[in-house]
């Protein structure tokens, strides 16, 4: 009889005690009964003894193991290892921690073995079938071309010729279909792997690769700060090829789902192998393969966003985190872990390289790296002789505004269209407008779940809550007064988008935003028209400002700048740094030279005039210096609880007595309770409490000690709180 510890998806920061008739390798999933409900958890010590007097009476009270789910580890000795660094540092419960580190099939207790996967195969008529009889159906006849090398998967054949044409394929009977287990294949691109004509790197680019490839098999964190459009791409292609070569894996963290395709199609280009994708719009099926693959050790790259860090290498050889100061890093909710610290982590544990690139760095990497904790490695100049966008401060006091948008930007605007180059103008609303208001009375449309005005849509004639997603149809008169004059506050990215098109007839425009490429392959297809120059004026949000290439933008336009000026936040100075010079990166990548205007009511805000002078490298420095001296992270460790109730008495009551227990203790500074940035959101009230000490250590140390008392405390149960360690959002 063996006794078995096991991580159950439930939220309590404890692991479980069953019995089994035989001892179980950690990292098996297995069917336990919890209460009245049988869950998949995760085996975390396979077998350990009971000790004392009582063991025959405990015994008898320990329920066994219904079903072991595997044979073989799903998780194997490195990532187990991780998960406990995850629930120890970030006081989370064990099973939400290993419940969402697998992939959601494996978390329902599906089979971890490769399932049958369709291939799409030639028939002897179809590899008999000359050109000309395919003539007038391209795509069918491109399928053909590419079977004619191999075999396809049915779904990435239907992805990529199209559905119709397949089935077209099928039914003529050129092509059919069978069923097989995949048999992954360790390495298996090392057989492919080919080098495409690559360019050669300029004296920094060739620094830092060289330095990168001195710390093959140790670990070393290293920055890589290059202004935007200096090449850190091109570095990290040129980084990983000998590790390829070797047959290691490279796993690659992306901030955002619209980078993946463009940077999965520069590293297929460049090597010539399979790239294993992973983000939040794959399928189940599709997600679990991708992960089956790479713990086979068949992926010799795998880029994905912030999950993907989970994903099981059985080679590893380097770990790239792209756009690291990134905010889509962190997660907000349930485990709130940032990736960049987690990939740092398992570095350390796989004893391999992790290479953090951005131009615009987070204040905490960056201290590392001027700290020497780091190494710091910089790309100061923009690659292929492409000059630096120049930034410029439009004063709009006194002047006409125009659907949001200065007089004077306007005839900037018009420069650059009449010379036949793409503008980008950046709307950080989406929507038509940020509120609905009365024009008699005054009073705005507010959604009671959160306390906040509706966005209004529009092109849906609908009101949305941009806090709580909830929405309403357009009211016909005020609530207040019952007057029908209602009109709309502010300028969202619809109503630019309306407005552009009376300024500038004839002159073609698209929208970026998360209403407006919604839909499969929607953001990737309008990227790919903006490059071919089918329009001229770019209307869009952050999605924009990411790591997109844009070689015919020469104007970037930054209208209601102010809004980020007077930010509570401590953080809001950095994110609309970051934000303003990776938007600034989109114009000039190219041959033409870019300029960047920051429309505002403040035009000698310290702010605005240090990143336009003195830009981002000098901003972050000088930032750096007034944490310290304000005792601000990174120079203080902090955590935060927060807590939300219906009711707010309950919410603050339950912070209050919180505080109480922790100041027992006289070890870390307490601020609060006191309302989050957004108090109330669904319905409920939100307050917290931020906690800090100078040094991590006895900060979560005071946690560890006090967390049993929380959890006892008569209000911890009437209330939803959680912990969020390192936060990085105050909202």
């Amino acid at each position: 009889m063996a006794f078995i510890q096991v991580a159950v998806p439930v939220p309590l920061r404890q692991l479980f005690t069953y019995v089994h008739s035989e001892a179980l390798a950690a990292g098996v999933r297995v069917l336990v009964p919890f209460g009245p409900r049988k869950l998949v958890g995760v085996v975390v010590d396979g077998c350990f003894e009971i000790a004392g007097d009582n063991e025959a009476a405990d015994i008898s009270k320990i329920k066994p193991i219904e079903q072991t789910i595997d044979e073989h580890p799903v998780l194997d000795v490195a990532l187990l290892k991780i998960a406990q660094w995850l629930w120890q540092y970030y006081h989370h419960a064990p099973g939400e921690v290993l419940h969402a580190m697998l992939p959601v099939l494996l978390r329902k207790g599906e089979s971890s073995t490769p399932t049958h996967e369709e291939i799409l195969l030639l028939t002897t008529d179809g590899k008999e079938t000359c050109e000309n009889t395919l003539s007038r159906a391209p795509k069918q006849k491109a399928c053909v071309e590419a079977l004619l090398n191999g075999e396809l998967l049915l779904t990435q054949a239907k992805k990529q010729f199209g559905s119709a044409a397949v089935k077209a394929l099928i039914e003529k009977a050129l092509a059919h279909v069978v069923e097989q287990v995949p048999v992954f294949e360790e390495a298996r691109w090392v057989s492919t792997f080919n080098i495409a004509e690559k360019p050669v790197p300029d004296t920094e680019q060739s620094v830092a690769i060289a330095a990168l490839n001195r710390q093959h098999s140790q670990f070393v964190v290293s920055l890589l700060e290059g202004v935007t459009g200096s090449g850190k791409t091109e570095v990290y292609l040129q980084a990983i090829e000998p590790l390829l070569e070797q047959g290691k894996q490279i796993l690659i963290l992306v901030p955002e789902i619209g980078l993946t395709p463009q940077t999965v199609a520069r590293f297929e280009r460049r090597f010539n192998i399979d790239v294993g994708v992973l983000h939040s719009q794959l399928s189940d099926k599709a997600r679990l393969q991708v992960w089956q693959r790479a713990q086979a050790g068949e992926l010799g790259i795998v880029i994905g966003t912030r999950s993907a860090i989970f994903t099981p290498l059985k080679n590893p050889g380097m770990l790239i985190v792209d756009e690291e100061h990134d905010e889509s890093f962190k997660q907000q909710d349930g485990l709130r872990y940032h990736a960049r610290d987690l990939a740092t982590m398992r570095a350390k544990l796989h004893n391999i390289p992790l290479l953090l690139g951005s131009a615009t760095p987070a204040l905490e990497t960056l201290n590392n790296a001027l700290s020497g904790r780091f190494s710091h490695l910089q790309l100061t100049k923009r690659a292929g002789g492409a000059q630096s966008t120049y930034q410029h401060v439009l004063d709009a006091r006194d002047q006409p505004i125009h659907y949001g948008i200065a007089q004077g930007m306007l005839t900037i605007m018009r420069q650059h269209i009449n010379a036949g180059n793409q503008v980008l103008v950046f709307v950080n609303r989406r929507g038509y407008a940020p509120a609905l208001l009365c024009h008699h009375c005054g009073e705005t449309v507010m959604c009671k779940r959160c306390d906040k005005p509706y966005t209004v849509h529009k092109s849906l004639n609908r009101l949305q809550c941009h806090h709580c997603s909830g929405t309403r149809a357009m009211p016909s008169h005020c609530e207040a007064c019952h007057s029908n004059e209602l009109v709309t506050a502010g300028t969202g990215t619809e109503q630019v988008e309306q407005g552009l098109a009376s300024l500038f007839p004839g002159v073609k425009q698209v929208r970026i935003d998360s209403d407006s490429v919604r839909g499969k392959d929607k953001l990737h297809q309008t990227l790919d028209a903006i490059n071919r120059q089918e329009y001229q004026l770019l209307v869009g949000t952050q999605i924009l400002s990411k790591g997109h290439h844009f070689p015919h933008v020469t104007l970037v336009v930054v209208l209601d700048v102010d809004g980020a000026l007077f930010s509570a936040d401590f953080r809001a100075p950095e994110k609309l740094a970051q934000l303003v010079t990776q938007l600034a990166g989109r114009a000039g990548r190219a041959t033409k030279p870019g300029e960047m205007w920051l429309q505002t009511h403040n035009p000698h805000h310290p702010l605005l005039q240090d990143l336009v002078n003195n830009g981002y490298r000098h901003f972050a420095r000088h930032a750096l210096i007034e944490r310290k001296a304000a005792g601000l992270p990174p120079f203080i460790s902090q955590f935060v609880i927060r807590a939300e109730s219906t009711d707010s008495r309950l919410a603050f009551g339950f912070l209050k007595a919180t505080k109480d227990v922790f100041e027992q203790q006289h070890v870390i500074d307490i601020h609060g309770p006191f309302p989050c940035l957004i108090e109330k959101r669904q319905g409920r009230f939100r307050f917290m409490l931020v906690c800090s000490h100078e040094k991590r250590g006895p900060l979560h140390n005071a946690l560890r000690l006090t967390l049993p008392f929380l959890q006892a405390l008569p209000q911890a149960s009437k209330v939803r709180w959680a912990v969020d360690i390192d936060p990085t959002d105050f909202s």
